[in-house]
């Protein structure tokens, strides 16, 4: 179905921006110099709130005109666009932003054409939903997996790539006895292994150690 692909949803919103020519800065530079101070890592509020493969939020100032035989159009007001890749689907997700990062999604949405915040709750799914386009084409590659699944299986490959390039063709059977051996116990540790944290990279030096240690990555 369009919007869906397995278990994965593909979520684009298209929010007008309040035009106001009293606001200094404008709203939409408003917008931008927040977007400008988040992380992109493992602090990213996308990455602490639930469910996100990824996200991306981006000012559109204007639509743009590429010559004939197009015709040359503008928009009304300036738009934020928003795209994200998630597991569940859209009410389970946006209940999850607003009670995980409602201070991020106030900072940004509240410089939107009649956005009600996240206190009320309905009001606020009911305003998402409706600046929903219909997504045919998604950014994760993914499918019927969730954040953690793929994650994992990212941390897996890593860490299976590093054990090959680290144990040469074993020469004989005592050799390939012993490498058949400390491939058991590499892969109970895999295992055993937490998940990157969502927006940690797979093959990032905590999750390395995490794998060569048996530990814990935090």
């Amino acid at each position: 179905m369009a919007n869906q692909s397995g278990s994965v949803y593909g979520l684009t919103l298209l929010c007008p921006i309040v035009n106001d020519d009293r606001a200094v800065p404008s709203h939409d530079l408003q917008i931008r110099e927040f977007l400008a101070t988040l992380p992109t890592d493992e602090r990213s509020p996308f990455a602490l709130a639930p469910g996100t493969h990824m996200a991306r939020l981006v000012v559109m100032d204007d639509v743009v005109y590429v010559g004939m035989p197009a015709c040359e159009e503008h928009l009304k007001s300036k738009y934020l666009i928003f795209e994200t890749n998630c597991d569940a689907d859209i009410d389970a997700y946006f209940t999850g932003l607003a009670r995980s990062i409602p201070e991020h999604l106030d900072a940004v949405w509240s410089h939107c054409t009649g956005y009600p915040g996240v206190r009320d709750l309905p009001a606020f799914l009911s305003y998402m939903k409706a600046c929903q386009l219909e997504t045919t084409f998604f950014f994760a590659a993914v499918n019927d997996k969730s954040v953690t699944d793929t994650l994992k299986a990212l941390q897996t490959q890593r860490a299976v790539a590093d054990f090959i390039a680290t144990h040469p063709v074993p020469r004989g059977a005592a050799e390939a006895a012993a490498t058949q051996r400390e491939f058991v116990e590499f892969m109970r540790i895999v295992q055993a292994a937490p998940a990157p944290r969502p927006g940690l990279r797979p093959g990032s030096g905590a999750n390395r150690r995490a794998i060569q240690t048996g530990g814990h990555n935090e």
